[in-house]
């Protein structure tokens, strides 16, 4: 059930809020686990019960590492979190390396490509081995209601697609928490900011892109092909920091208050910065729960760089079982290695100008690579990034940018820094407007961009949600 579908917005979603709002303060929770699993088990049907069976055993898990031995209790949610993702997401994977090397039939690497993988499965078996951990050092005790847990892994604004929100984040909104009319009326803002990135960019720069990425490579030019890759960067991350932006609000209408996941990642300078402001909850798992768990930077510069690596590594293969996410993720790993080795000799010299330059360089080559299907479609993309000697087929692109392309386009550039809002807020204040604007003008703004995303909506519009092959 997509967020940005009818069925959620005009009758789940209501319905919903319906039940919360008219149900007694004991039985909230309870409301939200049923609509929780509900909505998973609408698009996914039996594979509900893999996220009911994850919280029952990290519940467990909490109760032992607390009350009976902290080791078993964490070997037991750890090592059961990740046989699911390595059954349900890698299995395919593993069998494909496998039966390269003729060590299985082809029969049996065609069972283990037939296995479905089931949707939010990267997300929630991180939120729930984060509890365990933190259950583990200490930073929270394990709760003793069985209903607030399973509530906080299944909540559904952040099921499918994160933010990754850690128990201690949200353990105290889980006990006693106040929905205020200021507070929902955000939470109704945000959701239609992430709505409008999601159905007015992201949606119209995935027709410019994955008709790009599409044609043949013989007929990709330079330009088209360096087209197909900036268009794919602003699909990704107005369709995720969409997503993001929708969780947070569906968040704030139920009074919870989830972590922030995007921060303007493409006005960075360094990939290091770029990984302090892309998918932040994500970033920050893999520091506080793998790499100071390698030893972070407490140990030799090589043994740092080497954690680095490991983390890109799974970073990469986190995002899903491909050769091309691997290498996606090892790529970003090297250019931090880079950029910690000459930092001070070289990058804090450079200009501002020059260095965001190369961040987006770096960055939009590394998303033909990510956008790629396999090796041999990413080097092939690749090539055709510094051919110039294919001719230019204007008439495709004259196909694929439509008037709604162009203007998401635009928009994209416009919206993927701060430069436009800072400079409202800035006008806001000089003309002592922000009474003027916050009970008039922006209301107004948040209406009309939800009724062009409804024209989207009832046009049955170009709707892909790349977010939920990961």
């Amino acid at each position: 059930m997509l967020f940005s579908s009818p069925i959620f917005l005009f009758l789940f979603l209501p319905a919903t809020l319906l039940c919360y709002f008219l149900s007694p303060t004991k039985l909230k929770n309870l409301i939200l686990l049923l609509a929780s699993l509900f909505f998973y088990t609408w698009g996914e049907k039996h594979l509900v019960l893999l996220i009911i069976l994850s919280g029952f055993v990290d519940y467990s898990s909490g109760l032992i590492i607390e009350r009976y031995h902290k080791k078993i209790g964490l070997i037991i949610s750890i090592s059961f979190n990740l046989i699911l993702l390595l059954y349900f997401k890698y299995a395919g994977f593993l069998a494909t390396i496998v039966h390269d090397f003729s060590l299985i039939s082809s029969q049996t690497h065609s069972t283990f490509n037939q296995i479905i993988l089931p949707l939010g499965i990267s997300f929630y078996t991180f939120q729930t081995m984060s509890y365990s951990i933190d259950v583990y050092r200490g930073k929270i005790k394990a709760t003793t209601s069985i209903i607030n847990f399973l509530t906080y892994v299944s909540l559904f604004p952040q099921l499918i697609a994160g933010p990754i929100v850690r128990y201690t984040e949200i353990e105290k909104e889980l006990i006693k928490r106040k929905v205020t009319l200021e507070m929902f009326y955000n939470g109704i803002e945000r959701f239609v900011i992430g709505l409008a990135k999601k159905l007015i960019i992201a949606n119209q720069c995935a027709f410019l892109a994955d008709g790009i990425f599409a044609m043949p490579n013989d007929e990709k030019s330079m330009l088209i092909a360096w087209i197909g890759a900036i268009a794919y960067g602003f699909q990704i991350f107005f369709d995720f920091s969409g997503y993001s932006d929708m969780a947070i609000g569906l968040g704030k209408m139920f009074g919870f208050n989830f972590p922030e996941n995007f921060n303007y990642p493409y006005i960075s300078k360094s990939v290091q910065e770029f990984w302090r402001r892309w998918h932040i909850t994500l970033s920050s798992w893999f520091k506080d729960y793998l790499y100071i768990s390698l030893g972070g930077n407490r140990m030799s510069v090589n043994r740092t760089y080497f954690n680095l690596l490991i983390v890109f590594f799974i970073t990469g293969l986190w995002h899903g079982a491909n050769w091309t996410f691997i290498i996606w993720g090892l790529f970003h790993g090297i250019f931090i290695l880079i950029e910690k080795k000459f930092d001070k000799r070289i990058f804090q010299k450079l200009p501002n100008w020059f260095l965001h330059i190369y961040l987006m360089f770096i960055i939009t080559f590394s998303w033909a690579i990510f956008r790629s299907d396999t090796i041999t479609d990413a080097l092939n993309y690749s090539r055709q990034l510094f051919n110039p000697l294919t001719p230019t087929n204007y008439s495709y692109l004259n196909f694929y940018f439509t008037k709604e392309v162009s203007i998401a386009i635009l928009l994209a550039l416009l919206f993927s820094t701060p430069l436009f809002i800072n400079f409202i807020r800035k006008n806001i204040y000089r003309f002592n407007l922000q009474n003027t604007f916050h009970h008039y003008i922006k209301p107004m703004f948040i209406i009309g961009i939800f009724f062009i995303c409804y024209f989207y909506i009832a046009s049955g519009a170009y709707n892909p949600f790349i977010y939920f092959r990961f």
